[in-house]
């Protein structure tokens, strides 16, 4: 047997007795640790999916408040335009500009010295 093969066993043979020092002293413990941090992980990945699918709905509802307040304040804007277009017709109607009013009145006049 080569050197580095009895190192190799020696090696191994070293590992094997470290884990039956180990076992020996954390047997228990150890096997209720795996079970703890099973039991955790389980929980958090339970959690997680949880909170994914709980954000992906508040997502979903917050786009649907979104468009809704959106398509209200387009309806209130157009009819804020047309009630805007109403008074400026209206407006337009009652005023008559100089030009026009000073035609108005020599015409009045003509007429009456007529």
């Amino acid at each position: 047997m080569s050197t580095k093969e009895k190192q190799t066993l020696n090696g191994e043979d070293q590992v094997s007795k470290l884990e039956a020092i180990k076992n020996i002293i954390f047997g228990e413990n150890i096997a209720q640790y795996e079970k703890a941090f099973k039991e955790v992980k389980t929980d958090i990945d339970t959690k997680k999916e949880f909170l994914e699918n709980y954000i992906d709905d508040v997502r979903k509802d917050l786009e649907q408040h979104i468009d809704s307040v959106s398509t209200d304040i387009n309806i209130r804007i157009t009819d804020l335009e047309n009630k805007l277009d109403e008074k400026a017709e209206k407006l337009d109607a009652k005023k008559v500009d100089r030009k026009t009013l000073s035609k108005l009145l020599i015409s009045l006049g003509e007429k009456i010295g007529n």
